[in-house]
């Protein structure tokens, strides 16, 4: 059959193409060859430089610009033969390390240079610095801007709304009166903070050989200090340094990094299911898309379907989230395969958390608020005045005030005169009964406007 997105097993490479394209490059059997190709190349750069290895000038010529283009970039013709060559192998970093072989032939007619490509390296050496790169670069160039504009955009329809107010729902019944920019400021603020989490995760890697003692190294070059050599490269790729590994990083950070971006998308969750409930109850109107179809039976319908997708996305994305968190760091003794096709899916996660954002951002420009609904929906509630009310008895020393409050108000509606009758009644202060007689479900919103303007 023809590779088309219509003939994709996963909707990530078939339905959402389009909305996942940042990562190709990372994820994808290509990326993958990409970064193993440029740790290789950076590798075999760095012990040019370590004085300890005479064997070995410091490379230059032809052979610097064929490894530094090699560590900047892979041209896709050039991973094919890579996968050609594993073809043959029937192993993917042997691969690389016999492509990289090639690519010198021409400028290294000695050989000498070859041979110390891959040296000392298991190919977890090489791999778990891949994924380090991958992960950190889908993170930081990739999934931060997208979490960076969803919360911006947050960020401005918290200060819009800022002073519009809303009733608000606790266990689904009427509650307290907040304004809707002060609801809004609230997920903004949760998914700030915990984009600055998922951002702080630092991205950690070894080069320690098959066990993690630098056995090979030491066999070789006795005289050099390989623990610190490798400290230096891995903390040139950008990344942290583990210093206590088996043959493989054993993937504590990347379970922290799992759990912070799943607890993102937890907090976005969230969001998708209240603008859901807010756009049930009126208080966000959709606005209609010419040509745009809401049902296949009824005309009139326009679904929430953005934040519905995103709902869908963010838990598949959180299932395999958590998956990864558990298992990726347990491996047998000194090291089992069982990491390696786990690792692989990592991508799948970040593409279904990206889907997700992006349908977000959509539902958020489609959706506008209506005043009047909600000046409604108050008006019909003015019971939540009675929190207000009996806490002013309280202060002012009047005998059970919640329980007045309980009798008057519990389980039914009552109307601004009844509850007015009520105040009028009351031995309270003439400004405290003044204050209470004015008030309004609309305008019993506490600090909400300022909270939503301090985001």
């Amino acid at each position: 059959m023809q590779t088309h997105p219509l003939t994709a097993v996963s909707p990530v490479d078939g339905r959402y193409t389009g909305r996942v394209a940042p990562l190709r490059p990372v994820f994808s059997e290509y990326g993958l060859i990409r970064y193993r190709v440029a740790v290789e190349a950076r590798w075999l750069l760095a012990l040019s430089r370590e004085s300890g290895i005479v064997e070995l000038a410091p490379i230059e010529g032809k052979a610097l610009e064929v490894l530094e283009s090699l560590s900047n970039g892979l041209a896709l013709e050039q991973a094919v033969t890579v996968k050609t060559i594993e073809g043959t192998t029937n192993h993917d970093v042997k691969a690389v390390e016999y492509f990289l072989k090639e690519q010198l032939a021409p400028v290294d007619p000695g050989g000498r240079l070859r041979e110390f490509v891959h040296f000392a390296c298991t190919s977890e050496d090489i791999n778990n610095l891949a994924y380090a790169l991958m992960l950190r670069d889908a993170r930081d160039q990739v999934l931060e801007p997208e979490m960076r504009h969803l919360v911006f955009r947050l960020g401005e329809m918290a200060e819009r709304y800022a002073d519009l107010p809303m009733l608000s729902r606790t266990h689904g019944q009427s509650a307290s009166p907040t304004t809707l920019g002060k609801e809004v400021a609230n997920l903004a603020w949760r998914l700030k903070r915990l984009k600055q989490a998922f951002l702080a995760v630092e991205a950690l890697g070894k080069i320690n050989g098959a066990v993690g003692n630098y056995n090979a190294h030491l066999a070789a070059y006795p005289d050099v200090d390989w623990p610190n050599v490798a400290r230096d490269f891995v903390e040139s790729l950008g990344l942290g340094f583990n210093p206590f590994t088996t043959q493989i990083e054993p993937h504590d950070w990347i379970a922290e990094y799992c759990h912070a971006l799943a607890r993102f998308n937890t907090a976005l969750l969230d969001l998708c299911r209240d603008f859901w409930g807010y756009i049930s109850l009126g208080y966000f109107r959709q606005k209609a898309v010419a040509g745009e179809v809401g049902s296949s039976t009824m005309p009139h319908k326009v679904n929430p379907i953005d934040f519905e997708n995103a709902e869908g996305n963010l838990g598949i994305a959180n299932a395999l989230l958590e998956h990864f968190a558990a298992k990726l760091p347990i491996s047998r003794w000194q090291r089992d395969l069982t990491d390696s096709t786990v690792l692989r899916n990592i991508g799948v996660a970040l593409a279904h958390t990206l889907i997700a954002c992006a349908s977000v951002m959509k539902g958020l420009e489609r959706v506008e608020a209506d005043p009047e609904r909600m000046a409604a929906d108050l008006d019909q509630n003015w019971e939540v005045l009675g929190e207000a009310i009996q806490t002013a008895m309280r202060r002012h020393g009047l005998p059970n005030p919640y329980e007045q409050l309980k009798a008057l108000t519990r389980g039914r509606r009552i109307t601004p005169e009844q509850l007015r009758e009520f105040v009028a009644g009351l031995e309270l202060p003439e400004d405290t009964r003044r204050r209470l007689l004015a008030m309004t479900p609309g305008a019993y919103t506490g600090l909400a406007a300022r909270l939503a303007r301090d985001l």
